[in-house]
């Protein structure tokens, strides 16, 4: 049943109801503008089906078509008929996840499933998640897998789902009208009309009535304008003197998007050309571009061997973010040196005493637990769209763990309410699933501080980045022995020999809309007197 009366030349509006298709769940409305950057044409009816001619070219993001009754994927009508179909988009796994690789598919073309089957894995930002199904269904072509799996922007379609059998041999030769993948505004190139609606770029000089000469067809500002542009110009029908091209007919053609060719590369010179040098009275004899060529080279042999490794997403991901909070987070640092001797012998008496093992980045952590439970300003995040700080009630700690994907930071929650061995276990537990790629998104989207620490790779002092909204980061190094002098002490005979001990240096990055100086020292002075008193950690 045709809605909507359908001629040449004749423009509708962006998600306007062309047709109702009548479906066996009942009524369905089809459109087929989402959300391009212009307007479609509509074409005339050949044998009951819609021709469409996209003007905008475009797509900025695939987006459910509007009364679909899955919030994840949509039903659409293609000029050939098919059975009822589902098409499921790339899912947004996580708030922050843009792109998506398709690791693997648990299932085949033809394969039911049913609500809660893991119908693929995918690659975030952050982990490898998986898909699940929200509804029964048979998957009845896969549209994306392999290299075309890769880097998939959310909303990308990847596979077809039906609800009988039958229908599955019709989707065998289907081919997503999308693409392998979708293009956006910045990485797809340009496509000028012309493109789309298949029109030429030859204009009959007779039809232009100019009076003037090729060469002086542009005036010299639309001339420059051009260049600039990289079009051709002269096509165009121009409104000065004698047909001459003014800049004014540029600039409309531009934005009106009267198609242009491009502009054609100028010839390079022939390579035989001679190259000759300023005329003296004895000058040395011209040296031809040929007699170059013969000269012998130098053999250069190199015994290194190198192979490429595509980028991840997570890595991708990590350095925009980098960027973005170097960039947009007025970071200040803050550093004290703190005795760890103490703690290594509470480690020690620990360990043999009790049979209890504690790594020193426990102790760190229960440490910065109690001093943001102290300083609670730290404690706190920034939400750059209202410009307001949030002061959190919980204390939760995210601890960045290296993976062979990337830097991935678990989430301990309620870390001030933890003893040392509670926060050694679940570390231990998250940090392992992490390097497995089996964290949950709750377990590491959030926290309100970070900590970083890179003593056991033999980094003495670094500056972390902060990872936005959290207002605080903590950069770790290695305990390092140093000779410390002891105090002097007026009256004594004997001063005390200077001493060796073992200092760690402590990193504070604090974003200084939420944390001044000041609450960054009284951070740092918290944190430091619960790793030189650990008894103080057992309580």
């Amino acid at each position: 049943q045709l809605l909507k009366s359908c001629c040449d030349n004749k423009f509708v509006a962006i998600a306007m109801p062309l047709s109702l298709t009548k479906l066996r769940n009942g009524h369905r409305w089809i459109s087929l503008a989402r959300r391009p950057v212009g307007s479609f044409q509509v074409g005339k009816l050949s044998e009951n089906k819609l021709l469409t001619s996209t003007i905008a070219n475009k797509f900025d993001r695939f987006s459910p078509l509007p009364f679909s009754t899955r919030n994840y994927s949509s039903t659409i009508s293609f000029a050939k008929d098919y059975p009822s179909h589902t098409i499921f988009p790339m899912p947004a796994l996580s708030p922050t996840m843009e792109t998506g690789t398709i690791e693997k598919w648990n299932l085949k073309e033809g394969d039911e499933f049913s609500a809660g089957d893991v119908l693929c894995s995918i690659e975030t930002d952050k982990a490898s998640v998986d898909f699940e199904a929200q509804d029964d269904g048979i998957l009845a072509k896969i549209l994306q897998e392999g290299v075309l799996g890769q880097d998939l922007t959310v909303g990308t379609p990847i596979c077809i789902v039906v609800e009988e059998m039958k229908d599955v041999e019709a989707f065998v030769d289907f081919v997503s009208e999308e693409g392998g993948k979708r293009l956006t505004n910045e990485s797809a190139p340009a496509t000028t009309v012309s493109e789309s609606l298949d029109l030429k770029f030859s204009i009959p000089a007779s039809s232009l009535n100019r009076s003037v000469a090729e060469e002086f067809v542009l005036m010299p500002s639309a001339r420059h304008l051009s260049h600039s542009k990289g079009v051709d110009a002269t096509v165009l029908a121009g409104t000065g003197k004698g047909g001459r091209v003014t800049k004014g007919d540029v600039l409309n053609a531009l934005k009106q998007g009267i198609p242009m060719p491009d502009l054609k590369k100028a010839t390079q010179a022939p390579q035989n050309e001679t190259i000759a040098p300023a005329p003296t009275a004895s000058g040395p004899k011209p040296v031809s571009i040929t007699d170059l060529v013969h000269l012998p080279l130098p053999m250069i042999d190199t015994d290194g061997s190198y192979e490429d490794f595509p980028n991840n997403n997570m890595r991708k991901v990590i350095a925009r973010r980098l960027v973005e909070s170097k960039s947009t987070v007025p970071h200040f640092y803050s550093s004290m040196e703190v005795e760890l001797d103490n703690i290594l012998a509470l480690r020690k008496n620990l360990a043999k005493n009790h049979d209890v093992k504690i790594s020193v980045n426990d102790l760190i952590i229960r440490s910065s637990a109690l001093a943001l439970r102290d300083v609670p300003e730290v404690n706190a995040t920034f939400d750059p769209k209202t410009n307001q700080v949030s002061m959190e009630d919980s204390i939760d700690i995210s601890v960045a763990v290296a993976t062979p994907s990337g830097l991935i930071t678990p989430i301990v929650p309620k870390t001030d309410r933890l003893g040392l061995a509670d926060i050694s276990s679940v570390v231990r537990d998250l940090a392992g699933r992490a390097r497995d790629g089996k964290l949950q998104p709750h377990e590491y989207q959030g926290g309100t501080f970070c900590i970083s620490n890179l003593g056991m790779f033999g980094i003495d002092e670094f500056s972390a980045v902060i990872n936005p909204p959290q207002a605080a980061i903590l950069a770790v190094g290695g305990g390092t022995a140093r000779v410390v002098p002891t105090p002097w002490i007026d009256g004594l005979e004997e001063q005390e020999p200077p001493r060796i001990k073992t200092i760690m240096t402590a990193r504070l990055s604090a974003d200084r809309r939420v944390v001044d100086e000041a609450s960054a020292g009284l951070f740092l002075a918290a944190f430091k007197h619960y790793l030189t008193k650990p008894n103080l950690l057992i309580l």
